[in-house]
């Protein structure tokens, strides 16, 4: 952990300097901690930061209400947070970190599954409804707020009736399996165009690819 705290206020700035707050960006996943459910489809936001992490070359360290993880790109402070507090609480850590280390609201970037876009579907959004979706509930109901952005990952809705909590917390099928690795990429491409290009120019080259 101190080594993440002294990678967010060292750097190639002097101690004690403070970082310029519209600089600073907090990427969250979401999903729910356990190994169980490390490989289901509610925790795509999980796995997107993982491979994040291997593309940047930071590592995720435990911290107060998740793991915690940074890196920096062109001059800008990207903070990365795997939350503890299972999904039906993720705005807790969400509000915590962002009041702590004073990230402006429009620089916090939220990753979930949604199963009203079909399996892989990348769509940006600076705003909207929770969509039902338990983990967003929770954040909306923290920030107080309706207008954040959220990186919506597709996962399909392939259940029958009454079967949708088996089906997100159930694991890809082969075929998801065999596609993911390029979607997992493209997801990279598109938080790294967020920090640098802003969610709007995001939005219009990535959204629905």
């Amino acid at each position: 952990m101190f080594e993440f705290l002294k990678s967010l206020f060292i750097g190639n700035k002097t101690i004690g300097e403070e970082i310029d707050p519209m600089k600073k960006y907090l990427v969250v996943g979401l999903g729910n901690i356990g190994n169980e459910y490390a490989e289901t489809r509610h925790n795509i936001g999980f796995k997107i930061l993982d491979v994040l992490s291997d593309a940047q070359d930071f590592n995720f360290e435990p911290g107060r209400l998740g793991d915690l993880g940074s890196f920096k790109i062109k001059g800008r402070t990207v903070i990365c947070i795997k939350p503890s507090t299972y999904m039906n609480l993720s705005g807790k850590a969400i509000k915590y970190w962002l009041d702590k280390e004073k990230v402006p609201l429009e620089n916090l970037l939220v990753i979930t599954d949604d199963i009203n876009l079909p399996f892989g579907t990348i769509r940006l959004k600076t705003k909207g409804s929770d969509g039902g979706h338990n983990g967003l509930k929770s954040v909306q109901s923290l920030l107080q707020t309706t207008t954040y952005n959220r990186f919506r990952f597709g996962v399909g809705s392939d259940f029958a009736k009454g079967r949708q909590i088996d089906y997100v917390l159930g694991e890809w099928n082969a075929a998801e399996k065999s596609a993911l690795d390029e979607r997992l990429k493209k997801s990279i491409e598109v938080i790294k165009s967020f920090v640098l290009s802003g969610v709007k120019n995001t939005m219009n080259e990535f959204n629905n690819t």
